[in-house]
Parts: structure tokens; sequence; C-alpha cells
């Protein structure tokens, strides 16, 4: 993701302005990720092996499912944010929530994307109406749905209230998609790793944990990132208004004092 940057505005002290969303500890986090990404190719396709059945197309199982569990947190997220927006009418929480759920609607593609993948070398088709998958492609429009809300044109508390409706609607489906293999007769497969003793090679565990954590931190790093850039843009909001108000005021003035 590309660091944004902002030039001094009028009417903002140049020192207080922010001119990066990032920060030494965004940056450190940063870091931190890309390291996590490099261990996770190495492990992922160097040391842990074949699975039995299913061959090398297990290897995608080290960034599916860290997808989808980051995806739940993400809609998660978005959801806690817009319960505190109808509660308190937060601006903080409307930012984080905008920004998960936008985060959400990519790690959401990316689940589809692997899990078709992985489904071609496995069911022999890239695509069923199998109801973990149709209850997945439900979410994701679900979720561009929430970003259509958000576009509308709008005053700030109306747009944050029906975004925090639509958010709180989407979430609704993540239970149906945990649990429709469980519902449901299903092709796709039941919770691998479930227990305390998970019956998976330590290679394989291991790979795992280190998706799992590369995808939850590199979900903050971009949760942080967006955030600061939706704050900018309601500081840009506020300036501009601020300005359109300040020349309407001084129209009306010249016109008072240019009549008879």
């Amino acid at each position: 993701m590309t660091t944004v940057t902002t030039e001094p505005t009028r009417g903002v002290d140049v020192d207080d302005a922010p001119r990066s969303t990032g920060s030494p500890a965004t940056r450190a986090l940063g870091a931190v990720v890309l390291a996590l990404v490099g261990l996770l190719v190495l492990l992922g396709l160097v040391t842990s092996p074949a699975e039995r059945v299913q061959g090398e197309a297990v290897r995608l199982f080290y960034v599916h499912v860290p997808t989808s569990t980051v995806m739940f947190l993400a809609v998660g997220v978005a959801a806690l944010g817009s319960i505190v927006v109808l509660w308190k009418g937060s601006v903080f929480w409307d930012l984080v929530a905008a920004a998960s759920a936008e985060i959400a609607v990519v790690l959401t593609g990316l689940s589809l994307v692997t899990g078709m993948l992985w489904g071609r070398p496995t069911w022999g088709v890239y695509w069923v109406w199998d109801a973990r998958l149709t209850s997945t492609a439900l979410l994701f429009i679900l979720l561009l749905g929430y970003q259509a809300v958000r576009a509308l044109p709008a005053d700030r508390t109306t747009r944050a209230r029906r975004c925090a409706v639509a958010a709180l609607i989407t979430s609704l489906n993540v239970p149906i998609v945990h649990y429709s293999v469980d519902w449901w007769r299903s092709l796709h497969q039941p919770a691998t790793i479930s227990t305390l003793d998970p019956k998976i090679d330590d290679a394989m565990l291991v790979a795992f944990a280190v998706g799992m954590a590369t995808y939850l931190l590199g979900y903050l790093w971009l949760l942080i990132h967006r955030f600061r850039v939706g704050w900018l843009e309601e500081q840009v909001a506020d300036l501009g208004l601020g300005d359109a108000l300040a020349e309407r005021r001084a129209e009306g003035l010249a016109d008072a004092g240019g009549a008879p």
C-alpha cells in the first residue's frame, strides 16, 4: 500500500499538519510483515511437505485459510465499529468500520480466488454451488454493497448511520459462512485445525501459524493506514466546507454593503 502524503492546507498550521499516514511504529510493523511474507514463502513452498491426498495443492492451505479467517475478523471489526456508531455517533469508529470493511472486500475476494484455485485440483472444477462458496460469494456482494452505500451523497451523520446498518446486516452472513459446512452437505472440508491436538504434520502446522501471523499483522498494518487516510479525508472535507462557508459569508456581506 502506498503511503499517502498531504500538502499544507490553507488554515492549518504547517507544523501541525500530518505529512504522511506512516509513523515509526507502522514502518516497523510493515518491516515485520514483509519478513513474515518471506518466511511464509520459504516454509510454504520449500520446507513443508506435500499432503498424502492433495499433493502439492495443499500449499494453498497456508494462504487460503488465513485469508478466510482474517476476513471474518475484518467484518467483525466493521460490525463492532458500527454498533458504537449507532450508539454514540463516533466519527472515530465510523472510520475504523469503513477501513475494516474495505480491507474485508479484498480479503473476501482473495478467499474466493484461492478457494477456486484449490478446488480445481481437489474437486476437478473451479466452482460449484457449494454452501461455503455460495455464502462467501454472498458476503463479497454484501461488502460491495457497503462500499456503494458509503459512496452515496449524504451528510456525515446520515452516511455513518446508513453504513453502520449495512455493516451489521453484512455481519449476519458471517456465522452462515462459518457453519455452512456443518449445517448443510458440502464438498468443502470441515475445519482442519479445531483442537489443541491438531492432526497435521509439524512442518505444516508451523507454516500455517506463520501464515496466520502474516495475515493478522498485515491486516493491522492496512487498517491503521486506511484509517489515517480516512481521517485525513475528513479533515480536508471539513476545511473545504469551512472555506465554502467563509466565501458565502463574504459574498453576503459584499452584497449587503453594495445595496442602496
